[in-house]
C-alpha cells in the first residue's frame, strides 16, 4: 500500500495529545522521514518539541522544552529533582504567567513558584529531554506500589489484533486497585476469551508480573475525542461504581 503514495513533499507531519507507542512512531519515521515531530503542552502555556531525528536519539522523548518556556520535576513535597528522577512535570513561560478565570484556589494548587503542572508524571533526562510516564490521575496503586497505565498500554498495543486499549486501576478487596485492560480488537478479530487469553500471554512476555493486566475486556469503539485523547474515566467509572478510589 505505502508504494501508491508519494510523500516526497511532506515538509511537517506534527502530532501531540495523546502517547505515540514507540513501535508506531518507528513506523511512522521510516515511511514519512525526518518531517516527523512531536508537541507536549498545555493551553496555559508552556512545552516540549522532538524532531524525528531527536526521537531516533532518544526514543520515547516528547522533546526539550521550547526556547520561552522551562521544564522541570519536583516531587509530592515541592522539592525539585535531579535528572532521572520520576516526578510531576511542571512548566512556566518566560513571557508571563496566568491565572484560571475565577478561581484562584485552582490557580494556588497547580502552583510551585512560577511553575505550573496539570498533573503528568515524568522523567527529565541528563540533556534536558522529557520523557512522560502518565497522568497521576491515572496512576494505578496496587498494593503500595505505582504502576503507570501508558507502559501496559503500549504493550497492548504491539498485538496485532489490538486496535486500541487502555489500562487502569479496578477495585480489589486486598491490594486495592488491580489492572484492567479494555481492548478494542482489529478488524478481522473476534472478542472472548481464546483472544483474551493471547492477549494476556503476549503481555507475559512483556510486562513485569506486577504490571500485567489480571483481565480483559473488550469495547467496540474506545471513546475518544476529536483530538484522539481517551476518555479513560469513562471506561474506568464503572468498575468503581459503589467503592471509592484510593488516588
Amino acid at each position: 500500500m505505502k508504494g501508491r503514495y508519494d510523500v516526497s513533499s511532506m515538509r511537517h507531519a506534527i502530532h501531540g495529545a495523546a502517547p505515540c507507542p514507540d513501535h508506531v512512531k518507528r513506523a511512522m519515521i521510516d515511511w514519512w522521514g525526518s518531517c516527523v515531530e512531536e508537541y507536549y503542552a498545555a493551553s496555559e502555556g508552556g512545552g516540549a518539541f522532538a524532531t524525528a531525528e531527536e526521537w531516533l536519539k532518544k526514543p520515547g522523548t516528547v522533546g526539550k522544552a521550547w526556547p520561552i518556556s522551562e521544564l522541570a520535576v519536583f516531587d509530592d513535597d515541592g522539592n525539585r529533582l535531579a535528572a532521572g528522577q520520576l516526578g510531576t512535570v511542571y512548566m512556566k513561560m518566560s513571557t508571563g504567567g496566568f491565572s484560571y478565570h475565577k478561581d484562584e484556589t485552582k490557580t494556588r494548587k497547580n502552583r510551585i513558584g512560577d511553575f505550573f503542572t496539570v498533573g503528568d508524571l515524568g522523567v527529565l533526562d541528563a540533556d534536558g529531554y522529557l520523557f512522560l510516564r502518565d497522568r497521576k490521575i491515572d496512576m494505578i496503586i496496587a498494593g503500595g506500589v505505582n504502576i503507570y497505565p501508558a507502559e501496559i498500554e503500549s504493550a497492548l498495543l504491539t498485538h496485532p489484533a489490538v486496535a486500541d486499549a487502555a489500562a487502569f486501576g479496578i477495585p480489589h478487596a486486598d491490594r486495592g486497585e488491580e489492572v484492567k485492560a479494555v481492548v478494542e480488537p482489529a478488524e478481522g478479530h473476534e472478542p472472548g476469551d481464546e483472544l483474551a487469553a493471547a492477549i494476556l500471554a503476549h503481555c507475559e512476555e512483556r510486562l513485569a508480573g506486577y504490571k500485567r493486566p489480571r483481565s480483559i475486556d473488550f469495547i467496540a469503539a474506545m471513546p475518544r475525542d476529536p483530538n484522539g485523547k481517551l476518555y479513560k474515566r469513562r471506561l474506568r467509572e464503572p468498575y468503581w461504581e459503589g467503592h471509592r478510589r484510593p488516588l
